[in-house]
């Protein structure tokens, strides 16, 4: 974890310049802020460990003030504020820190530009104040930890003098912790029902530094005795004195804990216990069988009417355990359940753990680590894979759309075989992954779609499987590309025509062919055509922040992608003319359009990972294996086979597909990679240019033309977004000549970077 730094100055000067170059010395991340306003803002987005504060002159800037709303914060908790005060005379009486201390800072800096003066004041905050921090910060994570745990957890002091006890423990025996907390262990009722030399047992090897685990009869504040399972354990803190001892307790179920009650006897011991009240009514973990966690609460005493309305309880309760209506999530929690029965702890444990993941929402979104420290990286995550919830009233972003056929002054070719020489020339090429679609930009003046779209689906009989004729399919593409933005840099029909002969060159692999039918291959040449016709050139963070009427139509979610399939087919059969779905049957046109939208809502970055994992655990890993085996075996692999036999997998085949064409600029040839690199860079330039003019939220703060560098964020791209999923595509596909573009444009960006980092100078020391 890289340290973060908030300077706050209302003017850079020679003191604010000698603690940034401070940062870069000692390798941390620094900002500056000029305002109270802006500095609450940056601190509450980044949660800075250090900031840094100009308190010389209160004129420029109320240093205390300013301390007091950052201290109002919660993050501000474990966060070390430093005030630099004005250097004093030698005549001049030094003042107190109080007024300091109560405003909030933890220390005074007195006013030195030397940047290693500043260095050393960081570093020394670093190794003490900071860590007591990290170490503070990491006690709150096992505290809440253990307060959600789900084991009765009691820690007592060497004299056996209780110190803590967590939700669980409360519910298992009853007490609230305010009746625990600071009474000594032998002051609690004792249940009868131990043996009598057990505490003896227990307390001779636990004073002894070793662990006691075993089975122990506890009495409940209600005054009943349950039996636990307990493992006690020493703690060694300073001078290598036992300082602390740890209790897990979990309940351990026997028939004497679990007395007969009408209704019951069918039911398992787990679920007698949970309706006896014993078990949270919230919980169906199956966990008491291997004596694992539980969540406890009291018995309750019943009125006298209990009995029947526990009966009619009770066999609701076998009616819902006896429902076969189940998700194919509940059967695997099911089975896992089942398998934990008779699983060693150490297994069982570990099962716990798949469960949890299990039940979280989000089973395909990574848990973002280090990767995503880079400003570049988490810019990149921010702005793509996010929908920008962060709303500022007022602000309206509409752009203007003509679902028109806009006419043009090109002259459109009328046939196939009617095409300028030059044109045909180039399309000689178009199936080679080198073609280069800026030579078809430049001679077909900005409309490379339509004729590219017509030999591409020429060479796959589009027409022939809509059962249209060429002209309507030509009006088609001619409309597609008009309803594209040429005034966009990057996001305009050149990059329809670039992610289709992508598409197409995928659909050549023998193995992607196989898999796939004539009705796959002319879909995805169709969501590829479309993907993103009518985009604005803006994000579709930017559009929900600005409130824009798609992000209202769509409720801020995949709003450009659900846009391009409704605009597709909307100006699609508008028109007869233009209309490539009108001579095929209603079942057809239903899996098509299907398909189709499908895989234009694949193109959504927030899913990415979905997508790459589904299709990495569902088609790489069996395939590797079935690959494994026919080779052991002797014999050819049916993989491809298998894969037609299951429509589902061909869907995560064809998102595969057009995702990794829409982003395949990293792979293409250097000269291509460079100049997509530098339109796309200017779309988002021109994004954070309105964004700052409307008063927006900046989504992508690194894309500012004035400080950004193209190679740091290609490099953050092709990390976090591109590296992993070609090489899924690529075990599947097979594509040598993509990969070795993307390891060469790699080191070329890693080259040019490092350039960049040399060519910086560090000011002289002052």
């Amino acid at each position: 974890h890289s340290l973060q730094v908030l300077l706050i100055f209302a003017e850079e000067d020679n003191q604010s310049d000698g603690f940034w170059w401070a940062c870069d010395r000692a390798g941390y991340k620094c900002n500056i802020a000029q305002t109270p306003e802006s500095a609450l803002e940056c601190f509450l987005d980044k949660q800075q460990e250090i900031v840094v504060i100009d308190h010389r002159n209160s004129r420029y800037l109320d240093g205390e003030g300013i301390c007091r709303s950052i201290r109002a914060t919660k993050p501000s908790e474990h966060t070390v504020i430093v005030a630099v005060v004005p250097r004093i005379s030698a005549d001049q009486e030094e003042t107190s820190v109080l007024p300091l201390l109560n405003a909030g800072f933890d220390r005074q800096f007195m006013e030195n530009s030397s940047i290693t003066a500043c260095y050393n004041e960081l570093v020394q905050i670093e190794h003490g104040e900071v860590r007591s921090q990290f170490k503070l910060r990491a006690c709150n994570a096992v505290f809440a930890a253990l307060d959600h745990c789900q084991e009765a957890v009691e820690i007592t002091s060497e004299d056996h003098v209780i110190q803590y006890v967590n939700p669980a423990f409360e519910q298992m025996m009853g007490y609230h912790k305010g009746e625990l907390i600071g009474k000594e262990l032998t002051e609690l009722p004792k249940s009868d029902k131990n043996c009598a030399d057990l505490l003896d047992t227990i307390n001779t090897f636990i004073k002894k530094g070793k662990e006691w685990q075993g089975v122990y009869y506890a009495r409940r504040k209600s005054g009943d005795s349950i039996q636990q399972h307990v493992k006690t354990t020493p703690v060694i803190g300073q001078g290598g004195k036992i300082r602390h001892f740890v209790s897990l307790k979990r309940l351990h179920c026997t028939n004497e804990n679990n007395k007969q009650v009408p209704g019951l006897e069918h039911l398992s011991c787990e679920d007698r216990l949970r309706e006896l009240g014993l078990f949270k009514s919230h919980s169906f973990k199956c966990k008491n069988r291997r004596k694992d966690s539980t969540d406890v609460n009291s018995v309750t005493s019943q009125s006298s009417d209990a009995p029947s309305l526990q009966t009619r309880r009770y066999s609701s309760m076998a009616r819902i355990h006896s429902m076969t209506i189940e998700a194919p999530i509940t059967k695997i929690i099911n089975i896992i359940n089942a398998a934990q029965e008779n699983s060693p702890i150490t297994v069982a444990e570990a099962l716990d753990r798949v469960l949890e993941i299990l039940r979280t929402t989000e089973l395909y979104s990574p848990q973002l680590g280090t990767r995503v420290e880079d400003p570049h990286t988490s810019d990149l995550v921010g702005g793509l894979m996010t929908d920008g919830l962060r709303r500022l009233s007022g602000n309206e972003y509409v752009f203007s759309k003509n679902t028109n056929l806009r006419h043009s002054h090109l002259s459109e070719p009328s046939t196939i075989s009617d095409v300028p020489p030059c044109i045909t020339q180039l399309l000689e090429n178009e199936e080679s992954w080198d073609f280069n679609v800026f030579e078809l930009e430049a001679v077909t003046n900005k409309r490379p779609l339509v004729y590219l779209g017509l030999k591409v689906f020429a060479r796959f009989g589009v027409s022939e499987f809509l059962n249209c004729s060429e002209a309507t399919l030509r009006a088609w593409l001619q409309l597609i590309e008009a309803n594209y933005h040429s005034s966009n840099s990057y996001h305009n029909s050149t990059h329809a025509a670039d992610v289709l002969h992508a598409t197409a060159f995928f659909l050549g692999k023998e193995r992607v062919k196989g898999s796939l039918e004539h009705l796959d291959e002319v879909a995805a040449l169709i969501a590829a055509t479309i993907h993103d016709v009518d985009h604005p050139g803006r994000t579709n963070s930017f559009l929900c922040n600005a409130g824009s009427e798609l992000a209202v139509l769509y409720n801020d979610t995949a709003v450009l992608e659900s846009h391009h399939t409704a605009l597709a087919f909307q100006l699609t059969t508008k028109d007869s003319k233009c209309n490539i779905f009108k001579n095929i049957d209603r079942n057809l046109y239903r899996t098509l359009r299907q398909a189709i939208i499908d895989m234009v809502l694949a193109t959504e970055m927030t899913k990415h990972f979905e997508h790459v994992n589904k299709f990495v655990n569902s088609i790489n890993k069996p395939m590797a294996s079935e690959e494994t085996s026919s080779h052991s075996e002797g014999s050819n692999c049916q993989c491809t086979a298998n894969i037609k036999n299951f429509p589902d997998n061909q869907t995560l085949i064809k998102r595969m597909m057009i995702k990794c064409a829409d982003v395949a600029n990293p792979c293409r040839p250097l000269e291509l990679c460079i100049e997509w690199a530098g339109r796309i860079s200017e779309e988002y330039f021109a994004q954070t240019d309105e964004e700052k003019r409307q008063g927006l939220p900046v989504v992508m703060p690194v894309f500012d033309r004035n400080t950004c560098s193209i190679p740091k964020s290609q490099i953050s791209f092709i990390d976090y977004f591109v590296t992993d999923m070609f090489d899924a595509w690529d075990a599947f596909a097979h594509l040598p000549v993509l990969m070795q573009h993307l390891a060469n444009n790699y080191k070329h960006w890693k080259t040019l970077d490092e350039l960049q980092c040399k060519s910086l100078r560090l000011p002289s020391e002052n």
